[in-house]
Protein backbone atom coordinates (compact mmCIF):
# COMPACT_ATOMS: atom_id res chain seq x y z
CA UNK A 1 0.00 0.00 0.00
CA UNK A 2 1.28 3.55 -0.86
CA UNK A 3 1.24 6.02 1.30
CA UNK A 4 1.66 9.62 0.29
CA UNK A 5 2.05 13.32 2.23
CA UNK A 6 -0.58 16.16 1.43
CA UNK A 7 -0.08 19.53 2.14
CA UNK A 8 -2.37 20.76 4.86
CA UNK A 9 -3.01 25.01 4.37
CA UNK A 10 -4.72 25.73 7.64
CA UNK A 11 -2.92 28.64 8.10
CA UNK A 12 -1.73 29.58 4.66
CA UNK A 13 -2.39 33.09 3.13
CA UNK A 14 -1.49 34.47 -0.60
CA UNK A 15 0.34 37.84 0.66
CA UNK A 16 2.79 35.56 2.86
CA UNK A 17 5.89 34.90 0.53
CA UNK A 18 7.22 32.29 3.05
CA UNK A 19 4.19 30.34 2.32
CA UNK A 20 3.77 30.78 -1.18
CA UNK A 21 7.56 29.79 -1.40
CA UNK A 22 6.63 26.92 0.74
CA UNK A 23 3.81 25.56 -1.50
CA UNK A 24 6.08 26.12 -4.58
CA UNK A 25 8.32 24.00 -3.13
CA UNK A 26 5.96 21.53 -2.27
CA UNK A 27 4.84 20.96 -5.48
CA UNK A 28 8.91 20.57 -6.75
CA UNK A 29 9.51 18.20 -4.00
CA UNK A 30 6.58 16.09 -5.67
CA UNK A 31 3.82 16.55 -3.25
CA UNK A 32 0.90 16.26 -5.33
CA UNK A 33 -2.20 16.82 -2.56
CA UNK A 34 -3.52 20.07 -1.31
CA UNK A 35 -5.64 19.97 1.32
CA UNK A 36 -7.61 23.17 2.18
CA UNK A 37 -11.14 24.91 2.94
CA UNK A 38 -13.25 28.07 2.16
CA UNK A 39 -12.74 28.88 5.59
CA UNK A 40 -9.05 28.75 5.65
CA UNK A 41 -8.15 32.10 6.31
CA UNK A 42 -10.84 33.90 5.11
CA UNK A 43 -10.39 32.08 1.89
CA UNK A 44 -6.94 33.58 1.49
CA UNK A 45 -5.58 29.70 1.52
CA UNK A 46 -7.33 28.82 -1.62
CA UNK A 47 -5.79 31.85 -3.30
CA UNK A 48 -2.41 31.17 -2.33
CA UNK A 49 -2.92 27.19 -3.83
CA UNK A 50 -4.16 29.13 -7.07
CA UNK A 51 -1.28 31.97 -7.26
CA UNK A 52 1.61 29.00 -7.54
CA UNK A 53 -0.05 26.80 -9.77
CA UNK A 54 -0.78 29.84 -12.16
CA UNK A 55 3.21 30.59 -11.78
CA UNK A 56 4.27 27.38 -12.64
CA UNK A 57 1.63 25.72 -14.15
CA UNK A 58 0.49 22.60 -12.54
CA UNK A 59 -2.93 22.86 -12.33
CA UNK A 60 -3.51 19.72 -14.16
CA UNK A 61 -0.65 17.30 -11.93
CA UNK A 62 -2.13 18.48 -8.65
CA UNK A 63 -5.44 17.36 -6.28
CA UNK A 64 -7.10 19.92 -4.79
CA UNK A 65 -9.32 18.84 -1.63
CA UNK A 66 -11.59 21.58 -0.33
CA UNK A 67 -13.98 21.97 2.18
CA UNK A 68 -17.32 23.91 2.92
CA UNK A 69 -19.05 24.28 6.75
CA UNK A 70 -18.13 26.55 8.55
CA UNK A 71 -19.16 30.44 8.33
CA UNK A 72 -16.60 32.16 9.67
CA UNK A 73 -14.72 35.75 8.85
CA UNK A 74 -16.72 38.30 6.35
CA UNK A 75 -18.90 35.22 5.21
CA UNK A 76 -20.23 34.84 8.95
CA UNK A 77 -20.45 39.10 8.88
CA UNK A 78 -23.02 38.74 6.16
CA UNK A 79 -24.79 36.05 7.49
CA UNK A 80 -25.31 38.22 10.36
CA UNK A 81 -26.72 40.61 8.14
CA UNK A 82 -29.12 38.68 6.23
CA UNK A 83 -28.82 34.96 6.66
CA UNK A 84 -30.54 33.29 3.05
CA UNK A 85 -30.01 29.52 4.64
CA UNK A 86 -32.38 27.80 6.80
CA UNK A 87 -30.16 25.10 8.55
CA UNK A 88 -27.46 27.44 9.79
CA UNK A 89 -26.10 26.74 13.51
CA UNK A 90 -24.58 28.97 16.11
CA UNK A 91 -21.54 27.09 17.15
CA UNK A 92 -20.02 30.45 18.95
CA UNK A 93 -20.38 34.32 18.37
CA UNK A 94 -17.22 33.91 16.10
CA UNK A 95 -18.29 30.71 14.41
CA UNK A 96 -21.43 29.34 13.09
CA UNK A 97 -22.05 25.92 10.80
CA UNK A 98 -24.03 24.74 7.78
CA UNK A 99 -23.84 21.79 5.32
CA UNK A 100 -27.57 22.50 3.18
CA UNK A 101 -27.03 22.39 -0.58
CA UNK A 102 -28.22 26.06 -1.42
CA UNK A 103 -25.02 26.63 0.71
CA UNK A 104 -22.76 23.98 -0.37
CA UNK A 105 -23.09 25.22 -4.05
CA UNK A 106 -22.59 29.15 -3.06
CA UNK A 107 -19.50 28.56 -1.34
CA UNK A 108 -18.42 25.70 -4.00
CA UNK A 109 -19.01 28.75 -6.64
CA UNK A 110 -16.75 30.93 -4.24
CA UNK A 111 -13.81 27.97 -3.74
CA UNK A 112 -13.66 27.31 -7.73
CA UNK A 113 -13.15 31.03 -8.25
CA UNK A 114 -10.31 31.71 -5.73
CA UNK A 115 -8.42 28.76 -6.73
CA UNK A 116 -9.53 29.26 -10.53
CA UNK A 117 -11.06 26.19 -11.56
CA UNK A 118 -13.52 24.95 -13.37
CA UNK A 119 -13.68 21.52 -11.61
CA UNK A 120 -12.71 20.87 -8.36
CA UNK A 121 -10.93 16.52 -7.72
CA UNK A 122 -12.67 16.44 -4.06
CA UNK A 123 -15.45 17.92 -1.90
CA UNK A 124 -15.68 17.83 1.54
CA UNK A 125 -18.42 18.13 4.28
CA UNK A 126 -16.19 19.88 7.26
CA UNK A 127 -17.79 18.79 10.58
CA UNK A 128 -20.76 18.30 10.34
CA UNK A 129 -21.10 16.99 13.73
CA UNK A 130 -21.54 20.67 14.30
CA UNK A 131 -25.09 20.10 13.81
CA UNK A 132 -24.84 17.83 17.11
CA UNK A 133 -23.40 20.03 19.28
CA UNK A 134 -26.21 22.78 18.51
CA UNK A 135 -28.73 19.99 18.48
CA UNK A 136 -27.16 18.57 22.31
CA UNK A 137 -26.96 22.19 23.68
CA UNK A 138 -30.29 22.66 23.01
CA UNK A 139 -31.35 19.55 25.05
CA UNK A 140 -32.14 17.50 22.18
CA UNK A 141 -31.39 13.54 22.36
CA UNK A 142 -28.99 12.15 21.61
CA UNK A 143 -30.42 9.40 19.00
CA UNK A 144 -32.45 12.37 17.58
CA UNK A 145 -29.90 14.79 16.76
CA UNK A 146 -27.84 11.79 14.89
CA UNK A 147 -30.76 10.93 13.16
CA UNK A 148 -31.12 14.74 12.32
CA UNK A 149 -27.63 15.23 11.38
CA UNK A 150 -27.58 12.26 8.99
CA UNK A 151 -30.91 13.24 7.48
CA UNK A 152 -28.72 16.70 6.46
CA UNK A 153 -26.12 14.56 5.66
CA UNK A 154 -28.08 12.52 2.87
CA UNK A 155 -29.71 15.95 1.18
CA UNK A 156 -26.61 17.16 0.38
CA UNK A 157 -24.93 13.98 -0.51
CA UNK A 158 -27.82 14.12 -3.15
CA UNK A 159 -26.57 17.72 -4.24
CA UNK A 160 -23.23 16.41 -4.07
CA UNK A 161 -24.15 13.72 -6.85
CA UNK A 162 -25.66 16.90 -8.71
CA UNK A 163 -22.42 18.83 -8.64
CA UNK A 164 -20.55 15.09 -10.19
CA UNK A 165 -22.85 14.75 -12.69
CA UNK A 166 -22.96 18.61 -13.87
CA UNK A 167 -18.94 18.63 -13.48
CA UNK A 168 -18.31 20.93 -10.71
CA UNK A 169 -16.96 18.15 -8.77
CA UNK A 170 -15.09 14.32 -9.20
CA UNK A 171 -16.07 12.95 -6.07
CA UNK A 172 -16.82 13.86 -2.78
CA UNK A 173 -16.54 12.77 1.10
CA UNK A 174 -16.52 13.98 4.74
CA UNK A 175 -14.12 15.39 7.48
CA UNK A 176 -14.68 14.61 10.51
CA UNK A 177 -13.29 14.76 14.42
CA UNK A 178 -15.63 12.90 15.21
CA UNK A 179 -14.74 10.19 12.99
CA UNK A 180 -11.61 9.65 15.56
CA UNK A 181 -14.00 9.40 18.75
CA UNK A 182 -15.44 6.69 20.72
CA UNK A 183 -19.12 5.53 19.80
CA UNK A 184 -20.18 5.91 23.63
CA UNK A 185 -18.89 9.72 22.71
CA UNK A 186 -22.52 11.84 22.03
CA UNK A 187 -20.93 13.42 18.90
CA UNK A 188 -19.98 10.42 17.43
CA UNK A 189 -20.51 9.96 13.72
CA UNK A 190 -22.06 6.53 13.05
CA UNK A 191 -19.65 6.21 9.92
CA UNK A 192 -21.30 3.09 8.92
CA UNK A 193 -24.17 4.11 7.63
CA UNK A 194 -22.51 6.59 4.86
CA UNK A 195 -21.99 3.85 2.31
CA UNK A 196 -25.81 3.22 2.00
CA UNK A 197 -26.81 7.21 2.00
CA UNK A 198 -24.53 7.57 -0.72
CA UNK A 199 -25.59 4.94 -2.25
CA UNK A 200 -29.20 6.11 -2.15
CA UNK A 201 -27.95 9.83 -3.11
CA UNK A 202 -26.74 8.29 -6.41
CA UNK A 203 -30.08 6.79 -7.69
CA UNK A 204 -32.22 9.41 -6.48
CA UNK A 205 -29.81 12.08 -8.59
CA UNK A 206 -29.83 9.52 -11.47
CA UNK A 207 -26.18 8.14 -11.17
CA UNK A 208 -25.26 4.54 -11.33
CA UNK A 209 -22.77 4.71 -8.87
CA UNK A 210 -21.70 7.06 -5.65
CA UNK A 211 -18.88 9.13 -5.69
CA UNK A 212 -18.09 9.28 -2.18
CA UNK A 213 -14.59 8.71 -1.88
CA UNK A 214 -12.62 10.15 0.78
CA UNK A 215 -12.59 10.67 4.63
CA UNK A 216 -10.25 12.63 6.66
CA UNK A 217 -10.00 12.88 10.33
CA UNK A 218 -7.36 13.08 13.00
CA UNK A 219 -4.80 9.72 13.89
CA UNK A 220 -1.75 10.19 15.69
CA UNK A 221 0.20 8.79 18.19
CA UNK A 222 -1.74 9.20 20.89
CA UNK A 223 -5.11 9.52 19.46
CA UNK A 224 -5.50 6.40 17.56
CA UNK A 225 -9.54 5.24 18.01
CA UNK A 226 -9.96 7.01 14.61
CA UNK A 227 -8.06 3.88 13.58
CA UNK A 228 -11.16 2.01 13.92
CA UNK A 229 -12.95 4.19 11.21
CA UNK A 230 -9.72 4.22 8.90
CA UNK A 231 -10.12 0.33 8.89
CA UNK A 232 -13.69 0.17 8.04
CA UNK A 233 -13.10 3.10 5.22
CA UNK A 234 -10.39 0.78 3.88
CA UNK A 235 -13.03 -2.43 3.56
CA UNK A 236 -15.31 -0.33 2.11
CA UNK A 237 -12.29 1.37 -0.53
CA UNK A 238 -12.57 5.15 0.61
CA UNK A 239 -9.59 7.14 0.97
CA UNK A 240 -8.12 7.79 3.91
CA UNK A 241 -6.49 11.25 4.69
CA UNK A 242 -5.02 11.35 8.48
CA UNK A 243 -4.80 15.14 9.50
CA UNK A 244 -3.49 16.28 12.59
CA UNK A 245 -0.96 13.59 12.63
CA UNK A 246 1.66 16.09 14.46
CA UNK A 247 -0.32 17.82 16.97
CA UNK A 248 -1.94 15.59 19.17
CA UNK A 249 -4.56 15.29 22.02
CA UNK A 250 -3.63 13.68 25.68
CA UNK A 251 -5.76 13.70 28.56
CA UNK A 252 -7.03 17.39 27.84
CA UNK A 253 -3.31 18.59 27.16
CA UNK A 254 -1.93 19.14 23.41
CA UNK A 255 1.45 17.64 22.31
CA UNK A 256 3.22 18.89 19.48
CA UNK A 257 4.85 15.14 17.83
CA UNK A 258 8.40 16.64 17.07
CA UNK A 259 11.38 17.41 17.72
CA UNK A 260 13.60 20.91 17.29
CA UNK A 261 17.07 21.95 18.07
CA UNK A 262 18.17 24.55 20.46
CA UNK A 263 18.49 27.84 18.89
CA UNK A 264 21.94 29.02 19.34
CA UNK A 265 21.29 32.70 18.70
CA UNK A 266 18.76 33.05 21.33
CA UNK A 267 21.19 34.79 24.13
CA UNK A 268 22.79 36.97 21.40
CA UNK A 269 19.21 38.24 20.05
CA UNK A 270 17.66 38.72 23.51
CA UNK A 271 20.44 41.16 25.00
CA UNK A 272 20.72 42.89 21.42
CA UNK A 273 16.95 44.09 22.76
CA UNK A 274 17.30 44.95 26.11
CA UNK A 275 20.52 46.93 25.13
CA UNK A 276 18.37 48.54 22.76
CA UNK A 277 15.57 49.22 25.37
CA UNK A 278 17.65 50.22 28.23
CA UNK A 279 16.35 54.28 27.70
CA UNK A 280 14.06 54.90 30.43
CA UNK A 281 10.94 55.53 27.81
CA UNK A 282 11.26 52.37 26.27
CA UNK A 283 10.86 50.47 29.66
CA UNK A 284 7.84 48.88 28.79
CA UNK A 285 9.81 46.77 26.30
CA UNK A 286 12.71 45.99 28.35
CA UNK A 287 9.74 44.70 30.87
CA UNK A 288 7.88 42.34 28.02
CA UNK A 289 10.89 40.92 26.86
CA UNK A 290 12.27 39.96 30.33
CA UNK A 291 9.20 38.60 31.37
CA UNK A 292 9.17 36.66 28.22
CA UNK A 293 12.41 35.16 28.84
CA UNK A 294 11.60 34.25 32.52
CA UNK A 295 8.14 32.65 31.42
CA UNK A 296 9.47 31.07 27.93
CA UNK A 297 9.37 27.50 30.31
CA UNK A 298 5.59 27.83 31.29
CA UNK A 299 4.04 26.54 27.53
CA UNK A 300 3.12 23.56 27.34
CA UNK A 301 3.02 23.14 23.18
CA UNK A 302 4.01 25.56 20.47
CA UNK A 303 0.86 26.20 19.50
CA UNK A 304 -0.16 28.06 22.99
CA UNK A 305 3.08 30.34 22.81
CA UNK A 306 1.72 31.14 19.11
CA UNK A 307 -1.52 32.26 20.54
CA UNK A 308 -0.11 34.01 23.43
CA UNK A 309 2.37 36.21 21.66
CA UNK A 310 -0.41 36.83 19.12
CA UNK A 311 -3.38 38.17 21.35
CA UNK A 312 -1.59 39.36 24.73
CA UNK A 313 2.09 40.38 23.46
CA UNK A 314 2.32 42.25 19.97
CA UNK A 315 -0.51 44.46 20.51
CA UNK A 316 1.43 45.61 24.21
CA UNK A 317 4.36 45.76 22.06
CA UNK A 318 3.14 47.76 19.01
CA UNK A 319 1.53 50.30 21.77
CA UNK A 320 4.98 50.94 23.59
CA UNK A 321 6.58 51.47 20.14
CA UNK A 322 4.40 54.26 19.90
CA UNK A 323 7.23 56.97 21.43
CA UNK A 324 9.91 56.34 18.73
CA UNK A 325 9.83 56.95 15.05
CA UNK A 326 11.64 56.73 12.00
CA UNK A 327 15.30 54.52 11.93
CA UNK A 328 15.14 54.01 15.26
CA UNK A 329 11.39 52.48 15.63
CA UNK A 330 12.26 50.53 12.38
CA UNK A 331 15.80 49.26 14.06
CA UNK A 332 14.22 48.18 17.64
CA UNK A 333 11.36 46.14 15.56
CA UNK A 334 13.82 44.61 13.50
CA UNK A 335 15.73 43.79 16.43
CA UNK A 336 12.76 42.41 18.17
CA UNK A 337 10.97 40.59 15.49
CA UNK A 338 14.75 38.36 15.27
CA UNK A 339 14.20 37.99 19.27
CA UNK A 340 10.64 36.70 18.49
CA UNK A 341 12.00 34.47 15.94
CA UNK A 342 14.61 32.48 18.31
CA UNK A 343 12.03 32.84 21.34
CA UNK A 344 9.72 30.58 19.27
CA UNK A 345 12.80 28.35 18.61
CA UNK A 346 13.24 27.81 21.66
CA UNK A 347 10.10 27.16 23.25
CA UNK A 348 9.62 24.82 20.40
CA UNK A 349 12.82 22.98 21.61
CA UNK A 350 11.73 23.61 25.03
CA UNK A 351 8.17 21.47 24.58
CA UNK A 352 9.61 19.23 22.58
CA UNK A 353 11.95 17.88 25.65
CA UNK A 354 8.80 18.34 27.81
CA UNK A 355 6.59 16.17 25.43
CA UNK A 356 9.55 13.13 25.44
CA UNK A 357 9.58 12.97 29.14
CA UNK A 358 5.95 13.38 29.47
CA UNK A 359 5.23 10.33 27.03
CA UNK A 360 8.78 8.04 27.43
CA UNK A 361 6.03 5.27 28.08
CA UNK A 362 4.22 6.13 25.10
CA UNK A 363 7.02 7.00 22.63
CA UNK A 364 8.72 3.24 23.48
CA UNK A 365 11.26 3.06 20.95
CA UNK A 366 11.60 6.35 19.75
CA UNK A 367 14.16 7.30 22.04
CA UNK A 368 16.84 7.24 18.82
CA UNK A 369 14.82 8.47 16.48
CA UNK A 370 13.02 11.88 15.74
CA UNK A 371 9.67 12.16 17.44
CA UNK A 372 7.89 13.76 13.87
CA UNK A 373 9.95 10.37 12.30
CA UNK A 374 8.27 7.77 14.99
CA UNK A 375 5.01 9.91 14.57
CA UNK A 376 4.91 9.21 10.21
CA UNK A 377 6.48 5.98 10.65
CA UNK A 378 3.18 4.80 13.17
CA UNK A 379 0.74 5.96 10.39
CA UNK A 380 3.07 4.10 7.54
CA UNK A 381 3.19 1.03 9.73
CA UNK A 382 -0.79 0.89 10.43
CA UNK A 383 -1.94 0.66 6.83
CA UNK A 384 -4.68 2.20 7.42
CA UNK A 385 -4.11 5.82 5.59
CA UNK A 386 -3.50 6.91 2.16
CA UNK A 387 -2.52 10.47 2.93
CA UNK A 388 -0.78 11.64 5.87
CA UNK A 389 -1.59 15.33 5.83
CA UNK A 390 1.00 18.18 7.33
CA UNK A 391 1.07 22.05 7.56
CA UNK A 392 4.38 22.92 5.71
CA UNK A 393 3.68 26.86 5.80
CA UNK A 394 7.60 27.16 5.49
CA UNK A 395 10.60 25.76 3.19
CA UNK A 396 12.30 24.23 6.07
CA UNK A 397 9.07 22.64 6.98
CA UNK A 398 8.72 21.06 3.16
CA UNK A 399 12.24 20.19 3.42
CA UNK A 400 12.08 17.99 6.46
CA UNK A 401 8.55 16.39 5.76
CA UNK A 402 9.45 15.39 1.93
CA UNK A 403 12.97 14.14 3.03
CA UNK A 404 11.27 11.32 5.07
CA UNK A 405 10.79 8.27 3.23
CA UNK A 406 7.82 6.96 2.95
Amino acid sequence: MSVEFGFGTYRVVDQNLEHIQALRLAIESGVRIFDTSSNYMNGASERAIARVLSQLNASQDVEIISKFGYIQGTLLEQIKADNPFKEVVEYSDNCYHCIEPAFMREQLSQSLQRLQRDTLECYLLHNPEYYMYDALNNAVSVEAARDTMLQRIYTVFVALEQEVAGGRIKHYGISSNSFAKSSEEPDFLPYENLILLARKAAEESGNTQHHFSTIELPINLLEQEGLKCASWAKKQGLRVIANRVLNAQKEGLMFRLADYDEPHKYDYCLNTVLELCEHKSLQPIYNIIKQLDCNRHQFGWIGEYDAFVYTQVIPHLHKSMSVLEGDDQAALIDSINLFLEQLKKMVAHECSQKTRLQLQKVLGSCEARLLQHCAIDFLVKSQKVDVILVGMRKPSYVADITAINL
